[in-house]
């Protein structure tokens, strides 16, 4: 065993509270025809040295300046100025952390230190990241969109968008001016769902799972999922996209992603995206404050997001993924995507090669409590249709490794050997 090997294998030690592997063993050699499994792909020196530089960026040129009144408030620049100084571009390859610290420098240059007037950097860097994720998804002609707190409230703009181009007049006149509105979806769709709906005075029985309602009711959204909570199973999208009608169901024509799930963005850090250039976000959403968003701004105030947002204030969630894929580089996030899938893969044919392990068993309770207490390690569960308790497994860390996997069936088989 080499000593960068060493070292990881000893820093996931730390992280499971597991044996370490022993020399030659099988288990951490294994690999796929792209990927190695084994150890984790993660640097804990240069990532502690990493926050720590950062830290003292945030305290000297945030925490310190933002207390001397002998400061400027801003370094005022125009957007398009800002476009010109500030490297936004999301590229393949990722950078140095000595890039991506002097990203946090650029940023916090720029920003004001007490809408586009309150967060100009901010404000671009969630443009950016927007459209670069529009791109992808394949809409060419771009959209509209921004970053809020988490996949739940996602969902919610999601279905008030649907009902205000279903219904505008209910955005004035309230629900009475409307009809009865239902929404098709799938039995694994997420639970924000019925609390949106319940929020929105939809209601949680105008929920309906696909096959359609064959009544007479106003089907105003169909909602699919891509990547389920639970089972991690994908909708038919594109035939449900094909099968909405004209702009009655948003389905085809907005997004939710959720950067803090598959990729491990810091919470919360979700997008919502719509392919909408009209001004559906801002037309569903507005209140028109005259004391913040006035149209005599002497700068470009498509930029101010404000009124398009169901908050006020907003974090600037968008900058923290921004800042994750810089360093990491497009290649890079998918490298991660790839390796959880392929751990995914080995933990469960290593499930299956061992005796006393099945998909559900009844006593996944008792060995959590088990394990809690122990503090070996900490694996959700949770039951399904009709089937039993069964752990559910999420291996999406960089920083896991195939005897990391080993080590959680042990570990389950340790804590109820006596069950």
């Amino acid at each position: 065993m080499d000593a960068d090997m060493g070292r990881r294998v000893n820093g996931l030690k730390e992280m499971t509270n597991r044996p370490e592997i022993a020399e030659g063993d099988n288990r951490s050699c294994v690999a796929t025809d792209r990927l190695a499994l084994n150890g984790s792909t993660e640097d804990f020196s240069a990532t502690n040295s990493f926050v720590q530089q950062a830290m003292t960026i945030i305290m000297d040129e945030v925490v310190k300046k933002a207390g001397d009144a002998r400061g400027k408030v801003c370094e005022w620049r125009s957007p398009e100025d800002l476009k010109e100084l500030l490297d936004l571009e999301l590229r393949d390859d990722g950078e140095a952390p000595a890039q991506t610290l002097q990203r946090c420098r650029d940023a916090i240059s720029y920003s004001i230190k007490t809408s586009t007037t309150m967060a100009p950097v901010h404000s671009l860097i969630e443009d950016v990241v927007l459209g670069k994720v529009m791109d992808m998804i394949g809409w060419a002609e771009g959209g509209d969109g921004l970053f809020n707190a988490g996949g739940s409230m996602s969902n919610m703009y999601a279905m008030n968008l649907a009902r205000f181009q279903s219904c505008p007049d209910i955005k004035e006149l309230g629900l009475s001016a409307g009809p009865r509105l239902v929404l098709f979806t799938s039995k694994e769709c997420h639970y924000s769902l019925a609390k949106a709906a319940a929020f929105l005075g939809i209601g949680t029985k105008n929920i309906y799972v696909v096959p359609a309602d064959k009544r007479a009711r106003v089907p105003f959204m169909v909602n699919a999922t891509a990547g389920t909570t639970v089972l991690g199973s994908f909708d038919p999208i594109d035939e449900l996209a094909d099968a909405c009608w004209g702009g009655a169901a948003l389905v085809a024509n907005s997004v939710a992603w959720n950067p803090h799930k598959m990729l491990m963005a810091g919470q919360q850090c979700s997008a919502f995206m719509v392919r909408d250039k009209t001004g559906l976000l801002q037309r569903c959403h507005s209140a028109n404050a005259a004391y913040l968003f006035q149209t005599d701004k002497f700068y470009d105030i498509s930029y101010d997001t404000g009124d398009k947002s169901i908050q006020c204030g907003r974090k600037a969630d968008a900058f923290r993924f921004w800042l994750m894929w810089k360093a990491l580089g497009t290649g890079g996030l998918e490298r991660r995507v790839d390796r959880a899938l392929e751990m995914a893969k080995y933990l469960t044919e290593e499930i299956k090669k061992r005796e006393g392990f099945r998909l559900v068993v009844e006593v996944a309770p008792k060995v959590k409590e088990r394990m809690l207490k122990k503090g070996s390690m900490m694996v959700s569960y949770q039951q399904h249709g009709g089937k039993a308790n069964f752990f559910r497994m999420v291996v999406i860390s960089p920083c896991l490794g195939t005897a990391d996997m080993d080590f959680v069936l042990d570990e389950i088989s340790c804590l109820g050997a006596d069950l």
